[in-house]
């Protein structure tokens, strides 16, 4: 099969406004004829679900959660980018499209990313027109700080909650089209298969996690906005729940996946302190505006603080060392993540870490007060602040923060088209459900801009475009396929739950998070991924020998989900390594240590793999098959990236 991304012809500016104009309508009367399935209801599902609402589609709007507010879209803290341009820093559409392509090393699709700066700025107008109270400046006019990557201001936030703001705006949206019976919404269940029928996705099967109850659900066509895929490492700064079932059911249906290897590592996360932990808790990046993150300059001086013969605040200032002031004085502190993640890992490799288990750095606001006082501080950060006493017990107004690198984003993802499209006819993916934006690592207040940007003001258009082609006709329910597809997902239960072993889903997925992060994590080596496989797939064998999930299907079961969603992590890891091993290059946060420049930067090979590595499923226990769609940069020129 070649991959075609259909990027439409002609100059890069505009390219999204001939397709919207080149793309079949579905006139409104119409409309209502047609169903769509939306499974997850995050920013980029509830914006889908409302949009499509509004046009008049019938929408099944689908989430694990009780509620679409409690979707993993409200943990974004710091902000949305978009090139309003409102502090005449030199900010354009362009440069928005430039930063983004550089920061994400030169491995994503021009045309897609050049969309998504072209529509941020409506996304603001959308969402100050829902109410979201963004933070204005003096003048009235809605402020913006700086975030890594980028040398101009374009981070529009509401204080340290911006994910969660946004999401109740279009929650709202939703909500409204809920109440006008265009929006079926179904929470608390999720999502266990997709139905294809002649080659084209025709509907989801679903398990209610209250009863148990195994349903069908017909459309003509299917949306996929269920995030990303960070928990295969166990410990990540997603949600619990967050998991890859939708997109990993509809791989094994055909949907290729993309670049799975590419995880987002973030700079700015609380240290893990200790095996209890079931996930980590990230600061928002924002806090590196007025945070400098240094380390001793010694080893010596940072053993005597880790064995607490010292205190941080005893240090005088020429023994510390702010690293990224140092080795990158025009970006400083607001070097992009995957930069801050790697020199940060850096210093503690040398034995300069500043916790008890010497992976740490600080992250120190003392200068910050003292410049703009703890009012203007307590004004930006004030909830992150005390979301960091809470959990750690130290006040940062008073000592520095401590933080390392954890696992938060995943760029990968279900292989998509210009229309958002999958390699399965009528199935869509969107947001962190998708590959397409981002390339080799998210620049930060991007997600919140890709997930909005997909649902309100893209998929509106391409997912017309093919339903126009579709007959208007009911999807019959009662197809064979329906009922193929509903026995599988009953009998992959009845099989889990027989097993009846001696461990714990969770003894599973920390051996596998351990594997992961070890050999596939910040730092890859070929033979560190060779051996991860031979692990995983052992494990793999073991979870399905002697794996122990209590309860019955019929009832509340959450080892039964947990059960599911690690058994497709065990899947999806097996791929990371092979796309991870098949990458003989160093890209955005992806360090094949093999592959480095003199002073420790990553070192990519754009004649060999300037390209989207799309799998196949090609069926258990066969390796996969590796499709490439080759990337061509019209609009910038590919450079080895420097932030110095």
């Amino acid at each position: 099969m070649i991959l075609d991304s259909k990027i439409p012809a002609g100059p890069l500016a505009e390219k999204w406004t001939k397709h919207k104009f080149n793309s079949k309508l579905v006139n409104p009367a119409n409309k209502r004829k047609y169903d769509v399935i939306v499974v997850g209801t995050g920013l980029a599902g509830a914006s889908a679900a409302a949009s499509l609402a509004e046009l008049g589609y019938n929408v099944k709007a689908f989430c694990f959660q009780d509620s679409p507010r409690r979707a993993h879209s409200i943990a974004a803290q710091g902000g949305i980018n978009a090139a309003k341009n409102y502090q005449n820093d030199g900010d354009s559409v362009f440069r928005l499209f430039y930063d983004t392509i550089k920061g994400g090393d030169y491995r994503a699709r021009e045309a897609n990313v050049y969309r998504l700066a072209e529509v941020s700025v409506k996304i603001i107008d959308q969402c100050v027109a829902q109410g979201v109270p963004f933070a204005r400046e003096y003048g009235g006019l809605l402020a913006n700080r700086s975030f890594g990557g980028a040398q101009v201001s374009r981070t529009f936030y509401a204080r340290g909650q911006t994910g969660q703001q946004l999401l109740l705006g279009a929650y709202s949206a939703l909500s409204r089209q809920v109440a006008n019976g265009k929006v079926k919404l179904y929470p608390r269940t999720e999502m266990m298969d997709v139905v294809v029928i002649d080659g084209h996705a025709r509907g989801i099967v679903t398990r209610n996690l209250i009863t148990g109850a195994v349903e069908t659900h017909a459309a003509h066509a299917v949306l996929l906005c269920t995030g990303g895929y960070g928990n295969v490492f166990f410990l990540s700064t997603n949600a619990m729940g967050s998991n890859v079932t939708a997109a990993w059911r509809a791989h094994k249906r055909g949907a290729y996946f993309a670049n799975p290897c590419f995880t987002q590592i973030h700079p700015t996360c609380i240290p893990v302190s200790g095996d209890h932990q079931s996930k980590l808790t990230l600061m928002s990046e924002s806090l590196r505006n007025d945070g400098r993150v240094w380390v001793p300059a010694t080893k010596e001086t940072a053993e005597k603080l880790r064995k607490g013969q010292i205190k941080a605040n005893d240090i005088k200032e020429e023994d510390r060392d702010y690293f990224l002031e140092r080795k990158y004085p025009s970006f400083g502190n607001l070097v992009p993540r995957d930069v801050a993640s790697r020199n940060a890992k850096y210093v503690c490799d040398e034995g300069r870490g500043v916790n008890e288990t010497g992976e740490a750095v600080f992250l120190d606001f003392r200068d910050a007060i003292k410049r703009d006082g703890r009012n203007i501080i307590e004004q930006k950060y004030g909830n992150l602040f005390d979301m960091y006493k809470q959990i750690t017990g130290e006040d940062p107004y008073q000592v520095p923060m401590m933080i390392y690198p954890a696992v938060h984003y995943t760029m990968g993802g279900l292989w998509v088209d210009y229309n958002l499209m999958t390699t399965v006819p009528g199935l869509y993916a969107l947001g962190e459900a998708n590959f397409s934006d981002h390339g080799a690592n998210r620049l930060g207040a991007s997600a919140l801009m890709q997930g909005l940007a997909d649902g309100y003001f893209v998929i509106p258009y391409t997912v017309g475009d093919y339903l126009a082609q579709v007959p208007p006709k009911k999807v019959d329910e009662n197809h064979p396929e329906f009922a193929k597809a509903k026995e599988e997902v009953q009998n992959r239960i009845k099989t889990i739950l027989s097993i009846n072993g001696s461990k714990t889903v969770d003894y599973f997925h920390k051996k596998l998070g351990k594997i992961m992060w070890n050999e596939c994590g910040m730092a890859r080596t070929a033979e560190g991924l060779k051996k991860a496989k031979a692990e995983i797939q052992a494990l793999k064998a073991d979870f399905w020998k002697d794996v122990k999930v209590l309860g019955t299907n019929e009832e509340l079961n959450q080892s039964l989900e947990k059960a599911h969603r690690v058994a497709d992590f065990l899947e999806l890891g097996e791929l990371m390594v092979d796309d991870a091993l098949n990458r003989e290059e160093s890209c955005g946060g992806h360090f094949r240590e093999e592959y480095q420049t003199p002073e420790g930067e990553a070192l990519r090979d754009d004649e060999n793999f300037a390209y989207v590595a799309a799998w196949k499923y090609v069926g258990e226990g066969t390796q996969e098959e590796l499709y490439k769609e080759p990337l061509e940069f019209e609009n910038v020129k590919l450079t080895q990236r420097s932030y110095k």
